[in-house]
């Protein structure tokens, strides 16, 4: 009997504490709106993301068969973050101007791609060995190109589009 009793306060207590997380879950009373497109968002990506952003709005994810991405605002500016399927952070953009990129960079592009027209300067940081690139997107006539710059080095083509 003494057994049967122990086994049931044991099951009450842990009862008890998960009701207690339950209510300390939901103690916003629900104030916090969800953002778009986040039902189909892994539990991982929407943790990560919250911690990382905190202060974020207008967030809006889009799943992918690849990845996992999330649009939102911080600070006044826009910014794109991507996670893998199972929630992995993977990076963040912004678009920026071809001012920030490096000294060194700005003046080949200018220099080497003068018949071209800047089309969009990306800015892509993350946690890899190389924490900060930027691509920046070409176009002269229907040819479109990008290249990639990082801090260290020179400019270096990435891909044709067109």
């Amino acid at each position: 009997m003494d057994l049967k009793f122990k086994t049931m306060k044991k099951l009450f207590i842990t009862a008890a504490i998960a009701a207690m997380f339950s209510v300390n879950a939901f103690a916003d009373g629900g104030k916090k709106a969800k953002a778009e497109g986040e039902k189909n968002v892994s539990y991982s990506a929407l943790n990560k993301f919250a911690v990382d952003y905190d202060n974020a709005s207008n967030v809006v994810w889009t799943v992918t068969p690849n990845c996992q991405k999330v649009d939102f605002v911080l600070e006044g500016a826009k910014y794109t973050a991507f996670y893998d399927l199972d929630g992995e952070y993977l990076g963040r953009t912004q678009e920026v101007a071809l001012s920030a990129l490096p000294e060194s960079s700005r003046k080949e592009v200018t220099a080497k791609y003068a018949d071209y027209t800047v089309s969009h300067v990306i800015k892509y940081e993350t946690n890899t060995v190389e924490p900060l690139v930027y691509f920046v997107d070409l176009l002269k006539g229907d040819k479109e190109i990008v290249l990639k710059a990082t801090p260290n080095q020179n400019l270096a083509f990435f891909q044709a589009i067109k």
